[in-house]
Parts: structure tokens; C-alpha cells; sequence
């Protein structure tokens, strides 16, 4: 009566969540859960005690000074709230938790492990949130190449480092829109109020630009004004472009029309290479480029005239070589995904990828461009 036929799908099966490993984890995780909810009903925010709190947060100058990224994009001016901002403005809106685990690792088809990443914000007292999910290779890019990270904290501070601005987008999308606006309103007022605009600080600017190759021209002409004659509003913004100079978060091409621009256009026209050819920048890459296509089409030209075939038709092996694509290293690929601001700069730059000759280079460049568009995803 009690004799049962083993079930054939119960084979080899084993719960490994029925640990107690796992049941204790488990446990810690929806008992923290529990308190934070009962304690965001108990104690809900105040939303204007909360403003006050975080308007008067951003009064400070430290914190205002940290408290935008700024960058070129279509000859636009993109900032936003910084990773310190939002953490500050999460800290005095109440009942937010933002955090970012490492959920597991792997090695993609090149070879080169990976870690996938997930990043979250909730409000526990609407209980709005926001998760982002994504994949952080194990592989840092230099202007010679790249390699694979293997240490433990190389790979940390890597993760961690894509991770804050994940959690930064996730806070952006659980906090009202229009108290991280009056906040960076606060921070404006703030840096205005202490910016110095007198003769000596404008001295001292030109100064800490010189080194960028940037004069007081390239800055008059880019606020339209002469520089006795600047607004505190300017000398805020031109504080944040030598920032992102400094950073080598872009170039000064960026920001300013340099005056060696129309010099290099020249020379390219007479087949020389560019003053900047050695630079970063996808412009100064595509600069080379046409230089040495002009340059060969012109060589070509030359050698090729008069050539004809039987029927008087030009060689169409002459034209052949005019229309040979021009040939791109990795490393200046390579640097200009590193340098780009922007995920339309970033686009711009892996257009040069088929140029590059080697297969595996091309491979590696494809995998850096999607890494570099994955550190905008917060941005679209």
C-alpha cells in the first residue's frame, strides 16, 4: 500500500536555496526591508522641511562647487547633478536607499572575464524604484592597447566606479525632478555669489588655461564679451570647463575655437598633415585622414596622368588607388573613445573602427565603444 514509483523528473535534483547559508541571508535581507518600510510610515518626510533642508545643504560652497558635471555635446552645454549632489540631496529628502551589489562573474567570448552589476534606488516610503542592470568587463584601455585586470581591487574600484553612476540615474528617477532642479538652482545662486570676477582672479584664470593653449582671445570670444566685463554667471561656467581640461574629460577644441584650426586646414590642402595630427580627438584623427587621402589622391594624379587603356578610357587601376581607405591605428581609436564626452562623440569616434586593419583590434575597439556608451546610459 505505502510502495511509491519514484518520480523521474526527481533525479539528480538538489535546492541549493535550502541551505542555511542561504535562509540567513534571506532572512537578514526581508527583515531589513521590513524595518526600513515600518520606519518610512512611522516617520514619513516632510517635503518642505526636507526642501529647506536641502536648499540650505547646497548653500555651502564645498558642496556647490561638487555639485555639476558639465560637458560639450552638439555645441551644447550639458550639465547635471553630480554623484555627491544626489547622494546629498537623498540624504535630506528621508526613507531613500540607493546601493549597488556585484551579483555574479563570468568570461565573455574573447576570453576577458566580467562582472554583472545591478544598481537601485527605492523609495520606501512611496515605494518607487529604479534598477539598472549591467556588465562591467574586467579590462582597462591605455593609448598602447589594453589589459585584463586581475586584481581584486582593481576589479573593485572598476565596478564601483560604473556603479556610482548607475546609482546616481536611479536616484534621479525615484527623487522628484523639480527638487533636484531647485537644488542645482541653489548651488548656481551659491557659486555666483563667490565668484570673483575682479582683475586679479581674471588673471589667475588666464593663467591656469595657458597650459590648454588657450589665451584670452579664445575666452573673450567665447563669451562675447571682453574679460573686464565678464558676469559671475561665465566665470562659474569657465570654472567647470577647466575642470573638465583638467580632467581630460574633453579638449579645449570643445570649448573654444582655437585659432590653429584654420592653419591645419591649410596645410592639409597643400597634402601636409595637420598641426594637431597627433593629438586624441576623433577631429584630429579625421584631420590626418584627409590629409593623407588629399595627399595620395594628388600623387596619384600626378603619376597616373595621361594613362589610358586600348579603348582611351582612364586606367581603372589609377582610380583604385585614389579610392584606397585611409588607414587608422587602434591607439588613435582607441583615444578618442576614451576622450569622448558624449555618446554622439562616441559614435562619432567608432565610425573610425573600420579603418582599423587587424580583425582583433577591431573586436577589442567594437567591446570598448560599447563599454564607453554603457557610462552615458544614464544621460538618455
Amino acid at each position: 500500500m505505502n510502495d511509491l514509483v519514484e518520480s523521474p523528473f526527481a533525479g539528480g535534483r538538489k535546492d541549493v536555496t535550502e541551505t542555511a547559508g542561504a535562509r540567513q541571508d534571506q532572512s537578514r535581507e526581508l527583515a531589513d526591508m521590513q524595518v526600513m518600510a515600518l520606519m518610512a510610515r512611522q516617520f514619513p518626510r516632510d517635503p518642505v522641511k526636507a526642501m529647506d533642508r536641502i536648499l540650505n545643504a547646497f548653500t555651502r560652497p564645498a558642496l556647490a562647487e561638487k555639485s555639476q558635471y558639465q560637458f560639450s555635446r552638439g555645441g551644447t552645454d550639458i550639465r547635471g547633478p553630480s554623484i555627491k549632489a544626489m547622494e546629498a540631496i537623498a540624504t535630506e529628502w528621508e526613507n531613500i536607499d540607493a546601493a549597488w551589489r556585484e551579483r555574479s562573474r563570468g568570461v565573455d567570448g574573447r576570453g576577458i572575464a566580467y562582472s554583472e552589476v545591478e544598481a537601485v534606488a527605492v523609495d520606501m516610503q512611496s515605494r518607487t524604484r529604479k534598477r539598472i542592470a549591467f556588465i562591467v568587463p574586467h579590462w582597462r584601455d591605455t593609448k598602447q592597447g589594453g589589459y585584463a585586470l586581475r586584481d581584486e581591487r582593481d576589479i573593485y574600484e572598476l565596478c564601483a566606479n560604473m556603479a556610482q553612476r548607475r546609482v546616481r540615474a536611479c536616484l534621479e528617477a525615484v527623487i522628484p525632478g523639480d527638487v533636484i532642479e531647485a537644488a542645482m538652482a541653489q548651488a548656481d545662486a551659491t557659486l555666483k555669489a563667490k565668484a570673483d570676477t575682479s582683475p586679479e582672479a581674471m588673471e589667475k584664470m588666464l593663467e591656469a588655461f595657458a597650459p590648454f593653449g588657450i589665451t584670452k582671445e579664445h575666452i573673450e570670444k567665447r563669451i562675447q564679451r571682453r574679460l573686464d566685463a565678464i558676469t559671475p554667471a561665465q566665470v562659474v561656467t569657465l570654472k567647470r570647463v577647466y575642470a573638465s581640461l583638467r580632467d581630460e574629460m574633453s579638449t579645449p577644441e570643445e570649448w573654444f575655437e582655437m585659432g590653429g584650426d584654420a592653419a591645419a586646414g591649410e596645410g592639409a590642402g597643400k597634402g601636409a598633415p595637420p598641426a594637431d595630427a597627433g593629438g586624441s580627438g576623433t577631429a584630429n584623427v579625421k584631420n590626418r585622414m584627409k590629409a593623407n587621402a588629399k595627399g595620395k589622391g594628388a600623387a596619384a594624379a600626378s603619376n597616373d596622368a595621361g594613362k589610358t587603356d586600348t579603348a582611351g578610357n582612364a586606367d581603372p587601376k589609377a582610380d583604385a588607388g585614389k579610392q584606397d581607405a585611409p588607414v587608422v591605428t587602434y591607439a588613435e581609436v582607441a583615444d578618442a573613445l576614451n576622450v569622448a564626452t558624449s555618446a554622439d562623440a562616441a559614435n562619432e569616434a567608432a565610425d573610425l573602427i573600420k579603418h582599423v586593419k587587424d580583425a582583433q583590434q577591431r573586436a577589442e575597439l567594437e567591446s570598448l565603444y560599447r563599454a564607453r556608451m554603457g557610462d552615458f546610459e544614464e544621460d538618455q
